[in-house]
């Protein structure tokens, strides 16, 4: 039987900071130890202080965690921002342990980025959760001016206010999310095929291709949260959504870039075998650079989230929030995701069935009129032709 949520009150937190105080004295003389047994190699001081910089950061975000599940005032919005939140320690766990194990980093980093599309598709429910529950949001957009697109899909046609804006937009974010799952297989099984090459820029490796689908993938995800955050700007001022926007976009595309420019310099040779790192390959040296800068940088985006993804507008004492075990289960229910993966898969089939139907349409009016061409010359042709025939039955005058 779920507890009461004011007793929760009472013993959660201390709860929590006892099990992380725990988890601290374990892990540390673990760590210690390592370094012990390795004589502080270079990979094994950056793992020490990449772990430095994870326990600080694991905390806060817990914390945050922790507040809005004793705050469970409003399901609808904080379910999707303990699963943003949720992000940041995620991302420094994978990253420390890809650095002290790098023959895995290939599959624990795919997997942080799996989770990276899953955040983006839930930030976008999360704004249309809001708008949901404050107005009538679609009618309300279908009365505002037309929003165009901006470069560079200025040349695309402009999506029509109202529901087609919102489908359009919950599809570029949902989308990220399929192709992010498909890429992470088939960069499993490239691995297993020793044809992935992590930073190797020559196209000779799947990671190239990959990079490319993933990021133009991610670059249109974005695109549709941006022209959606444009179109809905003044409904959503209550929530203060720039701040959010840009925790989201730094950690989406500072993770991006750090790839890009690890791999030129991999390329132009600054990274390379001749250089004394105590890593196997070069491509686990790139790896271990990006997921020690990525451990590092979580400390700050954990602050960043904190205050950004704040607890503090969901506190209502007049509104006693449901016990914490539901808050709870409720925060891993993920029946939303599936049924608007159902509703974009049958929106998708539908356009694809109108375009189809509309080419058909156009075959079959073109095949009309040729046929009607065709009758208008007949009668033409029968008469030429019946003079032939005249001509050719005539008698021979001797």
């Amino acid at each position: 039987m779920c507890v009461g949520t004011g007793n929760v009150r009472s013993w959660l937190r201390p709860v929590v900071i006892s099990l992380y105080f725990v988890v601290l004295c374990v892990a540390l003389p673990l760590t210690v130890w390592e370094l012990h047994r390795f004589r502080a190699e270079t990979h094994v001081q950056a793992w020490f202080i990449a772990g430095c910089f994870v326990f600080l950061t694991i905390p806060i975000s817990l914390w945050g965690i922790v507040q809005h599940m004793v705050n469970y005032t409003k399901p609808e919005l904080q379910r999707r921002i303990v699963r943003i939140i949720w992000m940041v320690p995620i991302y420094a766990t994978d990253s420390w342990l890809a650095l002290r194990f790098p023959k895995a980093a290939i599959y624990l980093d795919s997997l942080r980025e799996c989770y990276e599309a899953y955040v983006i598709y839930n930030f976008m429910t999360f704004l249309l959760a809001y708008l949901n529950i404050e107005y009538d949001f679609e009618e309300r957009l279908s009365r505002k001016p037309q929003v165009n697109h901006f470069f560079p899909c200025c040349i695309l046609p402009p999506w029509k206010m109202g529901r087609t804006l919102i489908n359009r937009c919950k599809q570029g974010a949902l989308s990220y999310t399929v192709i992010r799952i498909l890429t992470t297989a088939i960069a499993f099984c490239t691995e297993l095929a020793d044809k992935y090459h992590e930073g190797d820029l020559s196209f000779k490796s799947a990671w190239s291709y990959i990079v490319v689908i993933n990021n133009c993938s991610q670059v249109w995800a974005m695109y549709c949260l941006v022209l959606f955050y444009k179109a809905a700007h003044d409904e959503l001022k209550p929530i203060k959504p720039f701040g959010k926007f840009l925790c989201i976009k730094l950690v989406v595309f500072a993770s991006f870039w750090q790839g890009v420019l690890i791999a030129v310099l991999v390329k132009v040779g600054v990274i390379s075998e001749k250089h004394t790192w105590v890593f196997y390959t070069v491509e686990d040296v790139a790896s271990g650079i990006q997921d020690f800068i990525i451990c590092v940088e979580m400390f700050i985006f954990a602050i960043a989230h904190y205050y950004t993804f704040s607890h503090k507008p969901y506190v209502d004492p007049n509104s006693p929030p449901p016990p914490c075990c539901s808050s709870f289960v409720s925060m891993w229910d993920v029946t939303d995701v599936r049924d608007d993966l159902v509703l974009q898969v049958q929106s998708v089939e539908s356009t694809v069935r109108g375009a189809v139907d509309v080419v058909r349409n156009k075959r079959g009016q073109n095949a009309t009129k040729g046929k009607g061409n065709s009758t208008e010359a007949t009668p033409l042709l029968t008469r030429q032709t019946s003079v032939d025939s005249s001509s050719d039955e005539a008698p021979v005058i001797p």
